[in-house]
């Protein structure tokens, strides 16, 4: 059931108002006249005081959503000074304050018992440990939903600059925090249960039996050409259980969707939990982009390339091999050893081994210009050539690349021109750009979208252009040929953004041949600034 941002407002309103009328009742029986109860900041200010807490506090209370933990520090402390101390009060108190507090507060036989008597009260070692577990979840639960989150880097897409085994903080609440649109989920779990919980491992972990709108706090700055951005994986909104590691639509192309239905147990995720990607955000609301031989080109002009990008060469050597230990110490990416195919009948994936040639003396190696000048110079290095996936108008179009189309033979080397839809833009709609903006209009803007003898209906009405609601984003790895992003699902819009990639506070990595535990932390990445 989704609740209106108006509707969440008015009823926050009437939560905290039958809670102050409480309160109110509560500060007389304290000995405090009850008009104080009901006065923005100043009952904040006696609150406080009554309880004998530090301006700290105060401060806190007006801090969005960390506010909420210093409400329930409060009515818990004025609920011990009436003698009201067990667990199951407090949470009363705390979760149906607005029900609890005037019924404690008009309850007469209900009084202030003193400071001095309030004192002796000594709580046992368990309930020390519950009212310690439950602080410290509500509070990592919000800061989490709110203003800093953990990511670990699975994945090489982001190489060099962002490593396998990273572990780097997310700021929220640089673009504009979003408010949770799902926010009944068990704390510190994204959609699913760890695998490794008995029972539940892998089920759903969330309820969308509320869930609000899209919303946002006043963001601290916007997205910026080539930041480093969380964001919600687009096309993760319909996902394969049992092979989530690939790309639902992609699936279904592949193998049909009564075979993917009847293969795999097909869920929905809302917004706010499907898969948290990271990429380097390349292009803005309204750029137009375009990649030829490997080179991107923003609006006609080729773009920034950070030194940590990443693109695929063909190695040629002679006399003796190359060792792994040479390219991790040179820092190029071995790890592009293998292709992966799927059987249309089968459905199964296999993989093909082709790092390196039976021989020895062929590499087909991923890195950086900077580890192509430094392997170049090797004395067993006969030639690099760079792997250029070029168009060809004999071939069928690539399905995996965007659009989906068969009338776009676009690759991730050779492709566009393409202009990112801006909010308020108006747009063409014909049998050219259609493929384009199928998705946008129906999936990310929740329109009704049918085509009909040749004419396009968008909400029942024949239509031959569209006018954007939202603001989309292009989304490239550095790791240019082996990065799933932008290139094979299209745009990112704007209410699936998470954050800014702000520090990177842990490195691991993930290769054995490093040596022991600490050798295989990086030590010169720890506490490092995302660029």
């Amino acid at each position: 059931m989704e609740i209106s941002i108006l509707t969440f407002i008015v009823l926050s309103l009437i939560y905290f108002i039958a809670a102050h009328v409480g309160l109110y009742k509560i500060f007389e029986k304290i000995g405090i006249e009850g008009w104080k109860a009901l006065v923005p900041f100043y009952s904040t200010y006696i609150a406080c005081k009554t309880i004998k807490k530090s301006w700290l506090w105060i401060i806190t209370y007006y801090v969005p959503f960390l506010g909420f933990v210093v409400w329930m520090g409060i009515i818990v402390e004025l609920m011990k000074l009436l003698g009201k101390t067990s667990f199951k009060e407090h949470f009363l108190g705390v979760v149906f304050a607005p029900i609890y507090l005037p019924y404690i507060g008009f309850k007469e036989d209900v009084k202030f018992i003193g400071y001095e008597e309030a004192a002796k009260y000594k709580k046992s070692t368990s309930r020390e440990w519950t009212d310690a577990i439950v602080f410290a979840v509500v509070a990592a639960t919000l800061i989490r939903g709110i203003y800093l989150e953990a990511f670990t880097i699975p994945t090489s897409s982001m190489e060099q600059k962002l490593l396998r085994g990273d572990f780097l903080f997310v700021n929220k609440l640089a673009y504009g925090a979003r408010i949770p649109m799902t926010p009944i989920a068990v704390p510190f779990t994204h959609h699913s249960f760890p695998e490794w919980i008995p029972l539940v491992g892998g089920k759903k972990s969330f309820s969308e039996i509320i869930s609000f709108p899209y919303t946002k706090l006043p963001e601290m700055g916007a997205i910026e050409r080539n930041d480093c951005v969380v964001f919600n994986f687009p096309a993760g909104d319909t996902v394969a259980l049992e092979a989530q590691d690939r790309v639902y639509d992609q699936l279904v192309r592949d193998m049909g969707r009564t075979q993917v239905w009847n293969k795999y147990t097909i869920t929905y995720r809302p917004i706010d939990k499907r898969e948290n990607y990271i990429k380097r955000c390349v292009g803005l609301p309204g750029d137009k982009i375009e990649i030829i031989d490997g080179v991107l080109k923003v609006n006609g002009e080729t773009a920034y390339q950070d030194p940590g990008v990443q693109h695929r060469y063909i190695v040629h050597t002679k006399d003796y091999e190359l060792s792994k230990k040479v390219l991790l110490d040179k820092k190029i990416n071995y790890e592009f050893p293998v292709q992966e195919y799927m059987n249309p009948e089968t459905g199964a994936i296999n993989v093909v081994d082709f790092w390196r040639s039976k021989d020895k003396t062929i590499y087909n190696l991923t890195m950086t210009e900077e580890a192509r000048k430094k392997l170049q110079q090797f004395p067993n290095v006969v030639n690099i050539e760079q792997i250029i996936d070029k168009q060809d108008s004999t071939t069928y179009a690539d399905l995996s690349i965007f659009p989906n189309s068969n009338l776009y033979n676009w690759t991730v080397d050779n492709f566009g021109p393409l202009t990112i839809p801006k909010k308020g833009t108006t747009v063409e709609l014909n049998e050219k750009t259609f493929p384009i903006y199928k998705v946008l209009i129906t999936r990310y803007e929740l329109n009704d979208l049918q085509v009909k003898d040749g004419k396009i209906f968008i909400n029942g009405e024949e239509t031959t252009s569209y006018t954007f609601k939202m603001n989309y984003y292009w989304m490239m790895g550095d790791n240019r040929n082996n990065s799933l992003d932008s290139r094979y699902w299209g745009f990112v819009p704007e209410d699936h953004i998470v954050g800014k990639a702000v520090f990177v506070w842990m490195s691991y990595s993930p290769h054995p041949e490093e040596g022991g535990f600490f050798s295989r932390i990086r030590w010169d990445r720890l506490f490092t600034k995302v660029h």
